[in-house]
């Protein structure tokens, strides 16, 4: 049972269907999934901007789903802060993936996945950052 941590991006992807979706649901069967308040914060601060992109209904239908999976990952508080990305946002979910000593950081976030092996390693951070699709074919 592997651990991992979902990027915001791909979890509000789920919601659309295909590679996205298809890794939730395959992560939260057969794995652990790791959030932070932060990140929940940061998925709950999603849906003011997708007003103008889906109906009333959608939203209600993505926030329905959004705290389903709130419910079925682990909670963690971050201890002790990484900084390593490009994007000082992305530190947060190396922070989260060092502190659970996470195999995967699934993303499709171009500055997480453009982190080196070895500058991760040298952070004590132990994961492969990989895209849905990496995950899917790495489980297959």
């Amino acid at each position: 049972m592997a651990k991992i941590v979902i990027d915001t991006n791909v979890i509000i992807s789920a919601a659309f269907g295909g590679n996205p979706l298809r890794v939730v649901v395959h992560a939260l069967e057969e794995h652990e999934v790791y959030l932070s308040d932060k990140i929940e914060k940061e998925l709950s601060g999603v849906f003011p901007r997708l007003i103008k992109k889906l109906s009333e209904e959608q939203i209600s239908f993505l926030q329905g789903k959004i705290q389903q999976l709130a419910n079925l990952v682990r909670h963690i508080t971050i201890s002790r802060p990484v900084v390593l990305s490009r994007d000082p946002k992305d530190d947060h979910y190396l922070s989260l993936c060092k502190e659970v000593k996470a195999d995967f950081l699934i993303t499709g976030d171009k500055d997480l996945l453009s982190i080196s092996p070895e500058d991760l390693k040298k952070n004590g951070i132990t994961c492969r950052i990989v895209t849905p699709q990496e995950f899917l074919e790495s489980i297959s």
